[in-house]
């Protein structure tokens, strides 16, 4: 069996393209070849910035013989019919056989496709994904129609037996494919022949080409990191640069660079952020001040001065981009100690949304809202707004306009400077968390605070313009602020009611929008509103006032049918009700992924105060930790039979059974057991659930059930006696009643 060895050799290949580029080189061969009845043993992709590399061992060396048989019509169809077979098989008619059947003789068309050689297919096969490869931005040059990331300038395709290697004869656009290529662009001495992977893989090295990614990545973390103890000093780590430095380069050389003492006053994050951004270089700190100190940079190339000139080009280069964040630095902090007044002022030019209005006026409503969560954290309202004002007020900054990835953090900088409570200033950089899923959230109280209200007024305000996700769609990040909102709820052990909070932000988003548009004499009754909602926020009465006027309530003239004031009350239900939801799907997904069953989830989300996640969460987890045991297991069955059969009888009576269960109809001990357990069942689950009690709840309801068991095997519950049968209904609804005042058992699967 041959191995083969495909080589695509071009100019360089953008290191954010390789790895992707070497597993479709990889998945598009190996895919065509089995398709085509070629199979292997193992294979494997390699790139570089100049080349990408596939390897195939134990390749079959021809594809086998195939024989199909095809049933075609009855020998006395009709001729189109036969016709029509024959081109289908590809045969004539005298190459058909005639079969005997039970409903009469039948052609049979019997195929052979015979075996092709593999060289034939490797050919067709790599021919087809040259010409079609999936790169997310290509180029033609020259008079070719051939399109490649950068200029492909030769290819490599060779099958390697005991016998030796052979090259697969292909030509595209011209270039034929061979035998040979080149290694290192400077320091390699020309092309040279291979014969196996190995030998490949062997020339290339000695050729200054290390063919691994993963390879060159540890050969330059290992450098980089004994270079930088020897100095006393460490790597900042950066697995994402360090992957990216891997695909710059095919011959890493490791140097060790200093940084101008006039520079190693700025933040470390601002010069570990232009490094990156700009040079591609590594920070290196000290570890006993934090203060970055050093760079590591990564030559293609060595030298004979030992990377000297380099690294003072490099250094030169540096001083330059450093120099303007210096600059940069240095005017914010001027601005800064003046207050950070004039960003926030500037933020009234910025728009946000073009229909949300501009970041100032997302400001605004972010500080009211604070003010609003502030009790939830016991805080100061006054200080939670304070926050919300400035935290993004570095997005005016000259610094984060250079680099944005600096936002938040930077505001804590400026805000420290301006002298503003530390409080205030860590608000600044934790209110964008958590960005994802595994990113920590908020620590401190005021920056919880913020953080929800930043995220609660996104998501209201695209939702009161409907603009929500869609399919794999979330242009705004609406699914991870949402999972942000969760998180830092459960995380906090926040009790908050976010159907209050919803409704009123939705209210404030609604009526803004409807501004624009107002009839005459409802513009008045819009301010008027929106200040009654300013002075007494979401727990005051006159919010709840708002809504009964929105919801037509109240009898005043600007509440008339088809006004905008009409308008806006009529959406807010629908709105508020479908934004929970999309709270509670995102819930599921987030309490799935930590093992919770979907139908516990959704048992919990039916009882009341599920807009609190927090308490819903809770009783989740109870239910959940009950229904692991047989008690709970087997409590589930009764409930559900006890249900059935209580749904069934009123159905077919008409009536419905839900009070008036007396112990003195009950015939039997059973029974009477039954009356007992539930009266006891109820005093422990009611004060229970009232103090939000649920493993106390759930263990009352585990007690029910022996009894239920018992008067199910012992008792029938429709009975000839009338009186006595509409008894043990209702006693089978004090079953379902009490188990409904903990959780929803009838959406549990089972």
């Amino acid at each position: 069996m041959p191995d083969l060895l495909i080589e695509l050799f071009s100019e360089e290949i953008p290191a954010r393209m390789q790895a992707k580029a070497a597993e479709d080189l990889k998945k598009r061969v190996t895919d065509g070849l089995v398709e085509a009845g070629l199979t292997y043993s193992g294979a494997a992709a390699f790139s570089t910035p100049r080349r990408l590399v596939l390897t195939l061992d134990g390749l079959l060396d021809q594809s086998p013989t195939l024989r199909e048989e095809r049933k075609g019509p009855r020998v006395d169809a009709p001729t189109k019919a036969i016709e029509g077979f024959l081109r289908g098989a590809g045969l004539t008619r005298d190459q058909l056989q005639e079969r005997d059947e039970k409903k009469g003789a039948v052609f049979f068309a019997v195929i052979e496709k015979p075996g092709r050689p593999a060289a034939e297919i490797v050919a067709e096969v790599l021919e087809a994904t040259i010409r079609n490869f999936p790169w997310p931005k290509s180029m033609r040059w020259g008079a070719g129609s051939l399109r490649w990331v950068r200029p492909l300038h030769s290819i490599l395709c060779i099958l390697t037996t005991e016998a030796g290697a052979e090259v697969v004869p292909m030509d595209i656009d011209g270039i034929k494919a061979g035998n040979s290529t080149e290694g290192h662009r400077f320091m390699a001495a020309g092309r040279f022949a291979v014969s196996s992977f190995d030998d490949y893989r062997a020339k290339l090295k000695r050729d200054h080409v290390i063919l691994d990614a993963t390879e060159r990545a540890e050969h330059i973390w290992h450098d980089a990191t004994n270079q930088a103890f020897a100095n006393g000093l460490e790597v900042v780590e950066d697995r994402g640069l360090l992957a990216e430095v891997a695909g710059l380069v095919e011959w890493p050389v490791v140097l060790m660079g200093e940084i101008g003492e006039d520079f190693l006053g700025l933040p470390p994050e601002v010069l570990q952020t232009s490094m990156k951004e700009h040079q591609k270089f590594f920070s290196v700190k000290n570890p006993k001040t934090g203060r970055i100190e050093r760079f590591i940079t990564v030559a293609n190339r060595e030298t004979t001065d030992h990377g000297k000139t380099i690294l003072a080009g490099n250094q030169k280069v540096l001083a330059a981009r450093l120099s303007d964040a210096k600059f940069f630095w240095e005017n914010d902090l001027r601005v800064a100690k003046a207050g950070m007044g004039a960003w926030t002022e500037q933020l009234s030019n910025v728009t946000f949304h073009n229909q949300l209005g501009t970041q100032a006026a997302r400001i605004d409503r972010i500080a009211a809202l604070a003010r609003e969560l502030a009790p939830v954290m016991a805080i100061e309202p006054d200080l939670a707004e304070q926050a919300a004002r400035v935290a993004k007020a570095d997005l005016s900054s000259e610094m984060v306009y250079e680099f944005p990835e600096l936002q938040g953090l930077m505001g804590r900088y400026y805000a420290e400077a301006a002298g503003l409570p530390q409080a205030v200033a860590n608000a600044c950089e934790q209110h964008y968390s958590p960005l994802g899923p595994s990113d920590d959230v908020p620590s401190e109280a005021v920056s919880t605070i913020v953080a929800l209200a930043d995220k609660l007024d996104t998501l209201t305000g695209f939702w009161a313009i409907d603009e929500k996700p869609t399919g794999s769609k979330d242009p705004y990040a609406l699914r991870r602020a949402a999972l942000g909102v969760i998180r830092i709820i459960l995380t906090g052990d926040l009790r908050i009611n976010l159907d209050r909070f919803i409704d009123s932000q939705l209210l404030k988003h609604k009526i803004s929008l409807t501004r624009s548009s107002a009839q005459a004499g409802e513009t008045e009754a819009l301010e008027e509103m929106l200040d009654e909602i300013a002075d007494h926020g979401v727990f005051g009465a006159a919010f709840h006032a708002v809504l009964d006027r929105l919801a037509g309530k109240d009898d005043a003239p600007d509440m008339e049918d088809g006004s905008l004031l009409r308008t806006v009350g009529d959406a807010m239900p629908d709105l508020s009700t479908d934004l929970l939801a999309f709270f509670h799907d995102r819930l599921k997904v987030y309490l799935r992924d930590q093992g919770m069953r979907h139908d516990v989830i959704d048992a919990c989300l039916e009882m009341p105060g599920s807009d609190d996640l927090t308490l819903l969460v809770k009783r989740a987890t109870a239910l959940s930790d009950l229904l692991k045991t047989d008690d709970g297991e087997n409590l589930l069955q009764g409930y559900k039979r006890a249900n059935n059969i209580l749904t069934q009888a009123e159905e077919k009576d008409g009536v419905e059974y839900s009070f008036g269960a007396d112990v003195k109809y009950a015939e039997t001990d059973a029974e009477k057991a039954l009356f007992a357990a539930l009266d006891t069942a109820e005093a422990a689950i009611s004060p229970a659930m009232q103090n939000e009690d649920f493993e106390v709840a759930m263990r009352g309801m585990a007690a029910l059930r022996a009894p239920i068991d018992a008067f199910f095997e012992a008792v029938q519950v429709n009975a000839d006696n009338a009186i006595v049968r509409r008894n043990r209904l209702n006693l089978l609804a004090r079953i379902r009643n009490i188990c409904l005042s903990v959780a929803d058992l009838s959406q549990i699967e089972g």
